[in-house]
């Protein structure tokens, strides 16, 4: 069987996570040449292998971008919508989800996102950063602040 980003992404332990960091479509950002993956790589999922090809459904893949690595990762407290737990909630337009970055136009947001919640906290409403910055830092097993 030959391996694609199709193929992958139909096994059931497949993660998608960027290999890129944050970035912004101005500054300093504006002269690198990130992968297009580092503006779209959760757009993609659900645009392209999920609405269009199908390939797994949707709650599949929302749990593959929050409660699985989580799990994997072992972060406390995080990945599930559950009492006492942080969330980040994330409000998206299945019809429209669409990413837009190719390697010659790398900087380009995706679209279809309409709000987004961290830790309780409007980040993105209808589609315009809020000037919210709620996030923290997220620790795994391996950090040793954490009382036992």
């Amino acid at each position: 069987m030959k391996f694609t980003v199709r193929s992958g992404t139909s096994f059931s332990y497949t993660q998608n996570f960027p290999s890129a960091g944050s970035l912004a479509p101005e500054g300093d950002f504006l002269n690198s040449n990130p992968h297009p993956r580092a503006y779209g790589n959760f757009a993609r999922l659900l645009g392209k292998y999920v609405r269009d090809e199908k390939v797994i459904p949707l709650n599949e893949a929302i749990y593959r971008l929050s409660g699985l690595p989580a799990t994997n990762l072992k972060i406390r407290d995080r990945g599930f919508l559950k009492e006492g737990y942080y969330a980040d909630v994330v409000v998206f337009d299945p019809a429209t989800i669409q990413d837009h970055a190719t390697f010659e136009e790398p900087h380009q947001y995706s679209t279809g996102v309409h709000h987004v919640f961290v830790n309780g906290g409007h980040v993105l409403k209808d589609g315009e950063h809020t000037g919210a910055t709620p996030g923290r830092v997220v620790r795994g097993p391996g950090w040793r602040g954490w009382e036992e």
